[in-house]
């Protein structure tokens, strides 16, 4: 073999490496575009039954109430159904995700902050979990007017509960 036919093959196998890592990444990304359907999952918003819990704790801060905001209840369902999705409970999911165009993509107003969690059975316990973790009371404390939360379960991740509040600015 030619000193030239083995550079040939050895380009040849780098760009077959390159095109199969590129691919990798592509498949990545595609995973932050998981979209809860009834065929992969169940989900709620939970606005409404958390609304209460969270003015209560403002209220005894002397902080002004939150509203039901429409962008950030939908936030938080894409958000709890992406966990659901791939059973983990993170905030960045995949090598694209961006929480800053995840809420633009939904319309949420600017600031906001994300609350996730995982397994509580229904609004309470989960605004309680939130409020014995430091970083998500002060999250739910924050200067903040609207609020959306959801919870959505999958049967790929032993249909645990996913939990996410959205708060906005």
């Amino acid at each position: 073999m030619s000193v030239n036919d083995q550079l040939f093959v050895i380009e040849r196998r780098t760009l077959l490496r390159a095109g199969a890592v590129l691919s990798l990444a592509a498949l990545a990304g595609c995973t932050t575009s998981n979209v809860l359907t009834p065929a992969t999952g169940t989900g709620s918003d939970q606005t409404a039954a958390s609304l209460g819990y969270v003015n209560a704790l403002r209220k005894g801060k002397g902080l002004s109430p939150l509203v039901a905001d429409r962008a950030a209840s939908k936030a938080a369902m894409t958000q709890a159904a992406r966990m659901a999705n791939v059973g983990k409970m993170q905030h960045l999911i995949g090598w694209n995700d961006s929480f800053y165009n995840r809420m633009k993509s939904h319309g949420v107003t600017l600031p906001a902050a994300e609350n996730i969690a995982v397994g509580q059975d229904d609004a309470e316990r989960a605004c309680l979990a939130w409020y014995r973790s430091p970083k998500h009371l002060e999250n739910m404390l924050g200067n903040y007017r609207g609020l959306g939360v959801a919870v959505a379960q999958n049967a790929a991740s032993g249909n645990r509960p996913y939990w996410a509040m959205v708060l906005a600015g």
